[in-house]
């Protein structure tokens, strides 16, 4: 596909007069506290359910309690890490939560499993015979118990589906919907505590401290992932104003709105991006700014990998759009030092123009690393010239396959990155590509005695 040149103003042009504000700094929060209410919340659950005699149980039932407790408090979790708000977002990072949130859901399904097999066993007296029969016995006659069932058979879907076998398997826009089926059963599950759960029969302050727990988990993404991207949208009317080629299979978005001058952004964040049109209203896809916010246009710049991006790419200029964010913490509220190192592979080069275009800095504190296995991939090439001209930014390009004489066996490795630029290691460092570069470059870097906490990157899921 061919994607229209259209005109557009100088990537990064920016209204005279015009200050873009910046999204709030939640840097007084930190991870550790973040833990910390965690962990409080368990203690109260536990100590809950010693409060309602569950040490005094007979050990199955015992069992089956703290599973069902535990996996219920993992998937409220889940939900919660996933809900995108911009305080955990700032805090944790996109990577990270994606992380959290995939092993919270590997402990919620798996302690709910064990829960409705272990419970069912102490209705059946311990008789592993009868335990089948007990399950159906307790379903035709217990209320919310068929529910239950339905809860854990959608939980076990969910999973199934998020083997990394699977999701290869499986298109992203079918994966999501599958996985939204977890909120679902979790529903289910909530429905289940009301009516047999211990913590609720006769407990007013254990009913009203698990329904706080359910909107504490609820609120955010309700509000981040819907309420707040229609109101973005409706505020700002973002539309599309152009398509224009970069290199080979790479495209960038201009995408014009109303009072965009009042939308708060950062250099390297990044936003999801869906076509209100019948056919790709329902495609989210995350598009990191590659110019920096400038109150007239945002501008994504992204390699067209399948027919989403490719269908999007094709859109008609005019064509309203849905925003979801601004996310990601690498930006520049990160920084710690005056000296600056930028890296980028491939596609990564977007949010890594953007920093280099909105940091400030003194001529030749920043150098910026680009990586790419050829020249047709190269994006953005003369916008990066002019800038690194322009702000005295050391700019090195690292163009060809591995194994070639001017690469080299390992172009990211830490004697490559020492030659391009010697005190690596003792500067803030910003990587966005593949996660594999990303991992090598973090691994080299560290080799050479960079600080862990001043690399900042995302890995993509």
């Amino acid at each position: 596909m061919t994607a229209r040149h259209v005109a557009t103003p100088a990537a990064g042009s920016r209204r005279r007069g015009v200050a873009v504000p910046l999204p709030r700094d939640w840097s007084e929060l930190a991870a550790r506290d973040v833990w910390l209410v965690v962990a409080g919340v368990g203690v109260v659950i536990a100590a809950m359910w010693v409060r309602h005699g569950g040490p005094a149980r007979d050990p199955l039932t015992a069992i089956g309690e703290v599973t069902a407790l535990g996996g219920t408090y993992a998937a409220l979790l889940g939900v919660l890490f996933a809900s995108r708000a911009p305080w955990l977002d700032q805090v944790m990072g996109t990577d990270r939560l994606r992380e959290i949130h995939r092993w919270l859901g590997f402990v919620s399904v798996w302690a709910i499993v064990a829960h409705s097999i272990i419970s069912t066993l102490a209705y059946a007296g311990g008789s592993l015979g009868q335990t089948l029969p007990m399950a159906v016995t307790l379903v035709q006659t217990v209320p919310g118990m068929l529910g239950a069932v339905v809860g854990t058979g959608l939980f076990l879907l969910v999973a199934v589906s998020s083997v990394r076998a699977a999701r290869r398997r499986l298109p992203y826009e079918t994966w999501h919907g599958l996985h939204l089926y977890a909120y679902l059963a979790i529903a289910f599950a909530f429905l289940h505590q009301l009516t047999i759960g211990n913590d609720f029969i006769g407990d007013r302050l254990a009913v009203a401290f698990w329904i706080a727990l359910y909107v504490v988990a609820f609120a955010p993404l309700v509000v981040y992932r819907v309420a707040w991207p229609v109101y973005l949208t409706w505020r700002h009317r973002p539309r599309l104003r152009a398509v224009v080629s970069e290199a080979d299979g790479i495209v960038s978005l201009y995408v014009e709105g109303r009072d965009l001058d009042r939308l708060a952004a950062r250099s390297g964040q990044f936003f999801v991006v869906r076509a209100l049109t019948l056919r790709e209203w329902n495609h989210g896809h995350p598009f990191s700014l590659s110019a920096t916010p400038n109150g007239d246009y945002l501008r994504f710049t992204v390699k067209l990998f399948g027919e989403g991006t490719r269908a999007l790419a094709a859109l008609p200029p005019g064509t309203p759009l849905l925003l979801e964010g601004p996310y990601g913490a690498m930006h520049g509220a990160r920084r710690t030092g005056r000296r600056l190192l930028l890296v980028a592979g491939g596609i990564g080069i977007a949010p890594i123009r953007s920093l280099a275009e909105g940091f400030a800095f003194r001529p030749g504190d920043m150098d910026l690393v680009y990586r790419t296995r050829g020249v047709r991939e190269t994006a953005l090439q003369r916008e990066l010239d002019a800038l690194a001209a322009y702000r005295g930014i050391n700019l090195h390009y690292v163009t060809g396959q591995r194994g070639e004489p001017r690469v080299g066996e390992d172009p990211l490795g830490p004697d490559a990155l020492r030659r391009l630029v010697p005190d690596a290691a003792d500067r803030d460092i910003y990587l966005c590509g593949p996660n594999a570069l990303m991992e090598r470059a973090r691994s080299a870097l560290l080799a050479l005695g960079a600080d862990p906490h001043r690399i900042n990157l995302e890995l993509f899921g």
